[in-house]
């Protein structure tokens, strides 16, 4: 094994802070670090050496044999060892898991569990319900029982068939537990819209789950709740896709368990090794994920490692960026724009991409597409030749209604990730908003 890189800030809030020193010996759930205010616990994800500590990170040399055994944490209530096991949100910013349960519903509430698999290409999520359905279901007992909530609702995207099939035989003698099939459109994974899909409440954008007397918990981080209750498991383990331009072609590679701080270079490996020339590797989504190295360490929230098709040379091209709150933020789109070899003449921003008070943005109404005209209009001002985008999939199909007719060749940033994973670039929408909640009632829906 090669080294492990384990980072101090695997979670929204502060880095951690190391309690081993170089030298020590750890093992497969030793507790290394610390929050030192909103956090969660890390742990080594190997038996081995702790080789060097830095700002950044805690570096552990792997012994050469590994145990399947790990250091238990102690017994507690569901929420202590939820706390204690470092569980966070897995499909996301990793908001600690202990700090969302702890919500004390007493009048009714709802654990919302997304199993979108909201990023195009991803297959990690489904893959763990076709296999693990009865951990998942586990743990979605328990985010109910810590939480007080009295009803959870699954959400799955339906062309998932095989997997919603064996969700509804596992929960044919759960009253309270029922499940919410979603389109196939990008962002249906954004937690205010599994709250309106599932709900029918459309939250602020300031506005948490909480507000709706919910919960909203990833599928995979519902399993490590029932491995940290059940089994005292530390979280030091990750579910995650691989894919792209890869040797063997640009199927989905599912990597499950993969011990946190592992090289994005070795899982590329083992998924095949890239294919010749490629563009960019991506860390996390097409969408929110960002641009990363070989040699970058995997986190508990990575779900994806994406290696995409070479840039287009646009020779300098005038480009317009329109930023979406969905899509990357503005200095993901300038490093997009800058690797297509185009020169920036103009930006707007989405008219729903509503700027929050830390300057991130956060989309109105996830999904909903307000209308892009006044945008185009501004860039074919500006003498703009292409136009980046970041938009989900309806505001995608509002941009092509009228940028190409004004003479605007359209680009999303996504394209160089869909094309490698073999994926409908998003432009026009050719698949249902709204899918009928019988799986035999056939919707307008692409299988991809």
């Amino acid at each position: 094994m090669e080294n492990l890189q384990i980072l101090l800030r695997q979670h929204v809030g502060k880095p951690c802070a190391p309690i081993v020193k170089v030298g020590d010996k750890v093992k497969k759930g030793t507790l290394i670090a610390e929050p030192t205010g909103l956090g969660a616990n890390i742990f080594s994800s190997a038996y081995g050496v702790v080789e060097e500590i830095t700002d950044e990170m805690i570096v552990i040399k792997p012994d050469e044999e590994q145990k399947d055994e790990f250091v238990p944490i102690e017994e507690g209530t569901p929420l202590e060892m939820v706390r204690a096991a470092g569980v966070v949100g897995m499909g996301g910013a990793g908001f600690p898991t202990a700090v969302k349960l702890d919500a004390h519903f007493e009048d009714g509430g709802y654990i919302l569990v997304n199993a979108s698999e909201c990023e195009p290409g991803l297959k990690h999520n489904i893959q763990q319900i076709e296999e693990e359905p009865e951990k998942v279901i586990r743990g979605v007992k328990l985010c109910m029982e810590i939480s007080g909530a009295d009803k959870a609702i699954i959400a799955i995207k339906k062309k998932n068939r095989k997997a919603v099939e064996i969700l509804d035989e596992c929960l044919k003698d759960e009253p309270n537990i029922t499940r919410q099939l979603l389109a196939d459109i990008y962002p249906m994974g954004e937690e205010r819209a599994v709250v309106r899909e599932c709900l029918g409440i459309e939250l602020e954008p300031s506005q948490l789950p909480s507000a709706a007397k919910s919960v909203v918990i990833n599928s995979e981080t519902c399993s490590r709740v029932a491995e940290a209750v059940d089994e005292r498991k530390p979280s030091f383990l990750k579910h995650l896709t691989v894919r792209g331009k890869l040797n063997g072609g640009h199927d989905a590679h599912v990597f499950m368990d993969v011990p946190v701080g592992t090289s994005v270079g070795a899982l590329i490996e083992r998924a095949g090794g890239i294919d010749g020339e490629y563009g960019e590797i991506v860390m996390g989504g097409a969408f929110t994920g960002k641009s990363t190295t070989l040699d970058a360490p995997i986190t508990k929230t990575t779900g994806a490692i994406l290696v995409s098709m070479p840039f287009m040379d646009l020779h300098g091209a005038s480009m317009g960026i329109l930023v979406c709150a969905c899509g990357g933020n503005y200095e993901r789109m300038q490093e997009l724009c800058k690797k297509y070899n185009a020169k920036e003449v103009s930006l707007c921003y989405c008219k729903q991409a509503q700027e929050m008070p830390n300057g991130s943005r956060k989309c109105e109404r996830p999904g909903i597409c307000p209308g892009q005209v006044s945008n185009n209009l501004q860039f074919k001002k500006d003498k703009c030749e292409y136009e980046i985008i970041g938009n989900c999939s309806d505001c995608s199909n509002t941009v092509m209604a009228s940028g190409p007719k004004m003479g605007l060749k359209v680009i999303h940033q996504t394209d160089h990730i869909m094309r490698a994973v073999d994926h409908p670039l998003y432009r026009t929408l050719r698949v249902s908003k709204q899918v009928d909640q019988d799986l035999n009632v056939v919707d307008n829906v692409e299988n991809n």
